[in-house]
Order: structure tokens, then C-alpha cells, then sequence
């Protein structure tokens, strides 16, 4: 068995030409713009998120919708770890 990791530069639905469009605005952007981005989409996730447990827990407050997407980001172990005694579900 092959145990290489190949990394593909260029996904395969994306043409070369779509790559470079991207790759230029990327660093037109610059180090903060891209990390503004990263931050922004992050935080759409997150978003995401927290409408889909809201629904499913009705009688959880902000702050536990807040921590079961958490819960969700960072897997169960370290959850626990650094919020040992909450019991929520995502």
C-alpha cells in the first residue's frame, strides 16, 4: 500500500484559469484581508450551526446553543476538557 499523501493544488472542478483569478485576488487581499475572510466565514459557520440546534433544543438559552456549536467544532474530548460538568447536545 502507497502510504503518500498527495496534495492537489488545483481542485479538480476548478480550471486553471478560475485558479489564478482566485489566487491573485487572494493576494491582492493581503495577509488581513484573507484573515477577514477566514474570520467571516468562520463565523457564517458557526452561524449555520446554532440555527440547526436551536430547532432541535427549543428550551436551550443563547448561551447553550453557543456552547453546543462549540461542542460540535471541537469534538467532545476537548469540550469536556475545558468545560468539564456542561452537559449539552448538539
Amino acid at each position: 500500500m502507497d502510504d503518500t499523501v498527495k496534495i492537489r493544488l488545483l481542485p479538480q472542478d476548478t480550471t486553471l484559469e478560475a485558479a489564478r483569478i482566485r489566487f491573485s485576488i487572494l493576494r491582492r487581499l493581503g495577509f488581513a484581508g484573507r484573515a477577514r475572510a477566514a474570520i467571516e466565514a468562520s463565523d457564517g459557520l458557526r452561524e449555520v450551526a446554532e440555527s440547526g440546534i436551536h430547532p432541535r433544543h427549543p428550551d436551550y438559552n443563547e448561551d447553550m446553543v453557543r456552547l453546543a456549536a462549540l461542542r460540535l467544532a471541537v469534538g467532545d474530548l476537548l469540550f469536556h476538557k475545558c468545560h468539564p460538568g456542561v452537559e449539552v447536545k448538539s
